[in-house]
C-alpha cells in the first residue's frame, strides 16, 4: 500500500475507533439518564460524519494514487507460462 493511502487508512481507523468509543459513552450516558447524554449524542453525530469523511478519503486517495502512478503489476499464478503441451490425437 502506498504511503499516502496508508496514512489515510491509519487516520480513518483511528477516527472510526474514537467514534465507536464515543457512541458507547453516549449510550451509557443515555441509559444512566445523565444530563451529559445530549452533548455526547451531538458529539457522536459529528464524529460519525468525520468517520464517514475519513473512510471516503481513503477511497479517493487510493483512486488518485492509482490514476497518477498506475497499477503495480505483479504476475499472478494465472500468468505463468503454459506447461509442456501434450500432443493431440485425432
Amino acid at each position: 500500500m502506498p504511503d499516502p493511502v496508508r496514512t489515510a487508512a491509519v487516520r480513518a481507523v483511528v477516527i472510526v475507533a474514537v467514534t465507536l468509543v464515543q457512541a458507547m459513552v453516549a449510550l451509557l450516558f443515555t441509559l444512566a439518564a445523565s444530563w451529559w447524554a445530549f452533548p455526547a449524542v451531538l458529539c457522536t453525530v459529528a464524529l460519525t460524519v468525520a468517520a464517514t469523511w475519513a473512510v471516503l478519503d481513503v477511497w479517493v486517495t487510493r483512486q488518485v494514487w492509482r490514476q497518477r502512478n498506475g497499477v503495480i503489476s505483479v504476475p499472478s499464478s494465472s500468468a505463468r507460462a503454459p506447461r509442456v503441451r501434450r500432443p493431440r490425437y485425432p
